[in-house]
């Protein structure tokens, strides 16, 4: 089966067939978790003590013990599974000795990162009865969607709108994603409707609340109000790769809409055309900042900040300016940008 398609992990995991191991791995260790539980619940059904084996990475390494638990059976009857939680290659020989033990016990293996050319995952991808599956961490318009999904299991549903700003400002971790949303649910109440001043009053952050606001008045031009909104943000925990994320989907959003104009559309219906909607209390921000830019330097500026979110990313040993500064001079660029656009205009 090797690596599994992103359309077929859904049915995987509810009937995971005759795979005897699957391989876990990527930067979402909450959404590696879910899965892992996920296939927990289709195989054993819970804690079935005669059923399931959760083994420690000491314990998997030593020689013998998966193949042990993986030719082993249930005393009360049905398919074991044993897991085994921060997979490494260490444990590469093991896992290969396990593979050729009789038995239909299915192995879970939670590992982070790994690369392409890591032993464990060459050897689960090239095994006809392996599965390998990618946990990586949803972005943007596949957010949201992840969003809209996990409040429905909840009965509840949310204006475009609000799922565009809980996409930009719930994070990225699965785990932490969903108790946000359990919280969205409680607060709204089932059959309800979350909008944009529901999700605002429930998980509204000063963080947050004040990069928006950063970014607002960069772009419109307002040099002395995004740097203190700025300051306030990244002093209460925004990380300096999220603010030029933002920033480049605020820049993103803005060009769209400079595009309408261009096409002869006013401000207002320029913005009301953006999917999903500018969320209320920004659309006079958007208006001003519309005034500053136009398609062209809007491009420039999105060039740029890809290169800032680059820069944040690369090695300390390469790139002796700290993630504040550079995040900071990306935002600060954008306002004096701006500022001199409005001079002139």
């Amino acid at each position: 089966m090797a690596k599994l398609d992103a359309r077929r992990v859904a049915a995987f995991l509810k009937d995971p067939g005759p795979t005897r191991a699957v391989l876990l791995h990527g930067e979402d260790a909450g959404l590696i978790r879910e899965r892992a539980d996920a296939l927990q619940q289709a195989v054993v059904g819970g804690d079935d003590p005669f059923r399931y084996a959760d083994l420690p990475r000491d314990a998997a390494s030593k020689p013998g013990a998966l193949s042990g638990e993986m030719s082993a059976l249930a005393l009360t009857g049905g398919r074991r599974m044993v897991r085994v939680r921060d997979a490494t290659d260490g444990l590469t020989a093991g896992v290969k000795d396990a593979l050729n033990a009789p038995g239909d016990t299915l192995l879970v293996l939670e590992a982070g990162e790994l690369p392409s050319r890591a032993k464990l995952r060459a050897l689960l991808e090239s095994h006809p009865q392996a599965a390998v599956i990618a946990c990586y961490r949803e972005r943007g318009a596949e957010l949201a969607g992840t969003i809209a999904s996990l409040l429905r299991e909840q009965g509840v549903s949310a204006e475009p709108s609000a799922l565009e700003w809980l996409a930009g400002r719930l994070g990225e971790d699965r785990m932490l994603l969903r108790r946000e949303v359990e919280k969205l649910a409680l607060y709204v109440g089932e059959g309800g409707t979350l909008g944009e001043e529901d999700v605002l009053a429930c998980i509204g952050d000063g963080s947050t609340l004040d990069l928006d606001e950063a970014l607002i008045a960069a772009t419109a031009g307002e040099i002395s109000v995004a740097d203190r909104a700025l300051d306030v943000a990244l002093g209460e925990g925004a990380h300096p790769v999220m603010v030029v994320r933002a920033a480049l989907r605020h820049i993103q959003r803005l060009h769209l809409a400079s595009l309408a104009m261009a096409a002869g559309a006013p401000p207002g219906a320029a913005l009301e055309g953006l999917r999903p909607p500018v969320f209320f209390r920004h659309k006079p921000g958007f208006e001003r900042a519309l005034r500053c830019w136009n398609p062209s330097s809007l491009a420039a500026a999105g060039d740029a900040l890809l290169e800032a979110e680059k820069r944040t990313k690369s090695s300390s040993a390469a790139r002796p300016i700290p993630d504040q500064a550079i995040a900071r001079a990306a935002v600060l660029t954008l306002a004096r940008q701006a500022f001199a656009a409005r001079r002139r205009g």
